[in-house]
C-alpha cells in the first residue's frame, strides 16, 4: 500500500494491481514458510532440498521446472528452510532460472559447473554448510537424509492463491479436452486424436504428462489405454492428466459418432449416479477409506458389484496426479481445500473430473462449458450434473 497526505494527516492509497498480487505472492510464501518450519521442528531438520516437480512447485508458488513431460524430477533445486529459499542450478539451467522461472520471486540462484561433478558437489557442500538436510533426491551423493513421507502432506491443503491458479489451469484444461472433442475426425487414430488434445492443451498453456485414448472395444478391454493405431469406427474415450502452474487437473471425455446407442446411454446414467455417490461423499474429516466404502456401495446399488476391482479409481490431486490413490482400507483423512478426481467405471465408459472439497461441498474444477451434453447422477437425495456422452 502507497500512503498520500490528506489534511496534513498519511492516508492509504488503493493498492494498485501489481502491489496486490505481489502482496498475495508474499502471503502465499509467508503461509507455506511457517509450514515447513513446524515440519522441521517435528523433523529435528534444518531444512530440505526439494527437486521433485511436485514439491519445487509448491514451494515456488506454482513455478514449473522441468524439461521431460512426464520426468518427476526438475532440472533445479530449491533448498529450503524455515526464513528463506535458494535455488541451486548448473550453469546451463541458472540463467533461465533467474531471468524467467522465478523472476520476481524473490528466490537467488547459486550455480555450479554442469561439466565437474566434483566442483557441483562441493559448491552444494558449501551452501548447506553442515546444516540437517532432507532431500528428495541426494544429487551428487551427498549423503542428505531421506525427505520423510509426511512431506506431501504439507500440499494438501490449498491456499486461496493456489485455489486461484487452480481453478484457471482446470478452465484451460477443460476447454482444451472439448474443443479437441469436437475437431476429432471420424476414423482417425487414436495418436492422431492424442495429437490433437495435446496440442489444445499446450496452445492453453497446459502441460499434458498423461494421454490416454481407448476406440471402440478397447474401452472395454483396458483401463489404461495408451494410445495406438487403432482407428474410430464408432465412440472413443479421451483421458487427460493436464498441469498448470504445477498444480495437475484430471479429465475423461466420451465421444460417439453417431448418435448415443441405448445401451451406452444406461451405462453412462449408471456412472453418473457411481461418480456422485463418489464425489458428494468426498467431505472434510471422512476418511478417504470410507468414501471408497461409498463408492463400493454406489458399484452394487448399480448393478456394477465387483466392477470396482477392474482399475483403480483414483483419489486425492494437487501437486501430483495421485496425492494418495483411493483404497477401501486408506486411513488418509479428506482436508478442506483438498482436490480429489475420483474415475469410476463401467465396461464401456469412464467418467473423471477434478473437483475441490469445501467445508460448503464439492465444486467440479473441470466442468463441462453449457454447451456440452450432461447428464445428472443421484446419490442419497443429492443431484450433481455430469459430463455425458458428446454425440458427433
Amino acid at each position: 500500500m502507497t500512503e498520500r497526505q490528506e489534511n496534513g494527516n498519511p492516508v492509504s492509497a488503493p493498492a494498485t494491481g501489481g502491489e496486490v498480487i505481489k502482496e498475495r505472492k508474499d502471503r502465499e510464501a509467508r503461509y507455506k514458510l511457517d509450514r515447513l518450519a513446524e515440519f522441521l521442528d517435528r523433523r529435528q531438520l534444518d531444512g530440505v532440498l526439494l527437486l521433485h516437480r511436485a514439491n519445487f512447485a509448491w514451494i515456488t508458488n506454482g513455478r514449473e521446472n522441468h524439461a521431460a513431460d512426464a520426468n518427476p524430477m526438475c532440472r533445479a533445486a530449491i533448498l529450503a528452510t524455515p526464513d528463506s529459499r535458494l535455488c541451486l542450478a548448473d550453469s546451463i539451467e541458472a540463467p533461465r532460472m533467474k531471468q524467467e522461472v522465478l523472476a520476481g520471486v524473490g528466490i537467488g540462484v547459486v550455480s555450479f559447473p554442469w561439466y565437474d561433478p566434483k566442483a557441483s558437489a562441493i559448491k552444494l557442500l558449501e551452501v548447506i554448510a553442515g546444516r540437517r538436510i532432507a532431500g528428495d533426491a541426494d544429487p551428487f551423493g551427498l549423503g542428505l537424509r531421506p525427505l520423510p513421507e509426511d512431506f506431501a502432506t504439507l500440499r494438501w491443503a490449498l491456499l486461496p492463491e493456489e485455489i486461484a491458479r487452480y481453478r484457471e489451469g482446470a478452465a484451460r484444461a477443460s476447454a482444451a479436452m472439448e474443443q479437441a472433442c469436437n475437431e476429432l475426425q471420424f476414423g482417425a487414430t487414436e495418436n492422431e486424436a492424442a495429437g490433437v488434445v495435446n496440442y489444445h492443451l499446450r496452445a492453453r498453456g497446459c502441460w499434458p504428462l498423461v494421454t490416454l485414448v481407448a476406440a471402440d472395444d478397447r474401452i472395454t478391454r483396458f483401463g489404461y489405454p495408451i494410445p495406438t493405431d487403432k482407428r474410430i469406427d464408432s465412440q472413443v474415450m479421451l483421458a487427460v492428466r493436464a498441469e498448470y502452474c504445477g498444480l495437475v487437473c484430471s479429465l475423461t471425455r466420451m465421444v460417439s459418432f453417431g448418435p448415443v446407442s441405448p445401451e451406452l446411454a444406461a451405462r453412462q446414467q449408471a456412472l453418473a449416479h457411481i461418480d456422485a455417490r463418489a464425489n458428494l461423499a468426498t467431505r472434510p474429516g471422512r476418511s478417504v477409506g470410507q468414501v471408497f466404502r461409498s463408492l463400493q456401495e454406489a458399484y452394487a446399488e448399480n448393478a456394477y458389484p465387483d466392477q470396482w476391482k477392474s482399475m483403480h479409481q483414483g483419489g486425492s490431486a494437487g501437486y501430483a496426479t495421485r496425492e494418495t490413490l483411493g483404497t477401501p482400507l486408506s486411513p488418509v483423512i479428506v482436508r478442506e481445500n483438498q482436490a480429489f478426481a475420483w474415475s469410476p467405471a463401467v465396461p464401456g465408459a469412464v467418467m473423471e473430473d477434478t473437483v475441490l472439497c469445501t467445508g460448503d461441498g464439492i465444486e467440479v474444477l473441470t466442468a463441462p462449458s453449457k454447451v456440452w451434453p450432461k447428464v445428472t447422477g443421484r446419490s442419497e437425495g443429492e443431484e450433481l450434473v455430469r459430463a455425458d456422452v458428446l454425440a458427433r
